[in-house]
């Protein structure tokens, strides 16, 4: 893997975080009512939830590389379908504008830094969208003549500590951060460029083919 292509997936991953989802809204009901460390120990719970993920689409991968051609081609399409969708989506929205994000109703209860860690294990880990962007991306990013657990698992970590910082970020600067990303124009911005980027994303791995 080249550094281009390591910077390429890193800005797709920076988009797919950036863009609102639900770790954003359980930070925002987090942090009002229990602090800054149940949201931090919120972002740990979201940090293992990618390993999970992670490891499944790797074993996945791993198994339709080595056994079987057709089935590799058939979750490539299916990966590139899935790419282009979010891109169509991402593009549609900010043709159409994007609604102010709504204001998230805090927690009534004070959490315990155990809970906040499970709430955001639970909230990532059952996201299916994680998994199915992992499918999609890791056939064209990982080196087929390369060791492919090592390069799956360095995504999953850059992927992982994007997440990290960014959420982080919005637990130390919740009232300025969350203000400029609600804006209107920020979020059509982020969606027209996240649209184009996930559909070139999508054309690439279309034309992908593995070495053999």
């Amino acid at each position: 893997m080249t550094w281009s292509q390591i910077l390429t997936f890193v800005l797709a991953t920076t988009l797919l975080v950036t863009s609102p989802g639900p770790n954003g809204v359980l930070i925002a009901r987090t942090v009002p009512t229990s602090g800054r460390a149940a949201g931090f120990a919120t972002i740990l719970g979201f940090f293992a939830a990618f390993y999970v993920h992670g490891t499944l689409s790797i074993l996945g991968i791993s198994i339709i590389l080595t056994k079987s051609a057709i089935a590799f081609a058939i979750v490539k399409y299916l990966g590139a379908a899935y790419l282009c969708w979010i891109g169509v989506k991402a593009l549609v929205a900010a043709w159409r504008g994007v609604a102010t994000v709504p204001a998230v109703t805090p927690a009534r209860r004070r959490r315990t830094l155990l809970k906040a860690f499970g709430e955001g294990f639970l909230t990532n880990g059952l996201n299916p969208k994680v998994s199915m962007f992992y499918l999609a991306v890791f056939p064209q990013f990982i080196p087929l003549n390369a060791h492919p657990v090592a390069w799956a698992f360095l995504l999953v970590y850059l992927h992982s500590m994007i997440n990290v910082i960014w959420f982080s970020s919005i637990v130390l600067l919740f009232s300025k951060l969350t203000r400029v990303t609600r804006g209107g124009r920020f979020q059509r911005w982020l969606k027209a460029v996240t649209g184009g980027v996930f559909i070139s994303f999508g054309l690439k791995l279309a034309t992908l083919r593995p070495s053999v």
